[in-house]
């Protein structure tokens, strides 16, 4: 069912790793912070964020999105 929420534009789905994958409600173009002692995903409130340096892509395609997962841990 979330997979479908998620096609219909319902949800958003990140993935942290090949294993772990979250899903957003928030549907608007943003990027994540993942607190990785606690398993949770917190969302990054700041529209000057930017991603610079992004290669070429390969002929025949285009960028649909970027995702920014900045990953936390608490300090000891």
């Amino acid at each position: 069912n979330l997979h479908q929420f998620t096609t219909a534009g319902l949800l958003r789905e990140v993935v942290v790793d090949s294993s772990k994958s979250y899903f957003d409600t928030n549907v608007t173009p943003h990027h994540h912070f993942f607190h990785e002692d606690e398993g949770r995903l917190q969302d990054i409130e700041s529209p000057e964020l930017a991603v610079q340096g992004i290669p070429g892509v390969p002929e025949g395609t285009a960028i649909s999105s970027i995702d920014v997962i900045v990953r936390l841990s608490k300090l000891s």
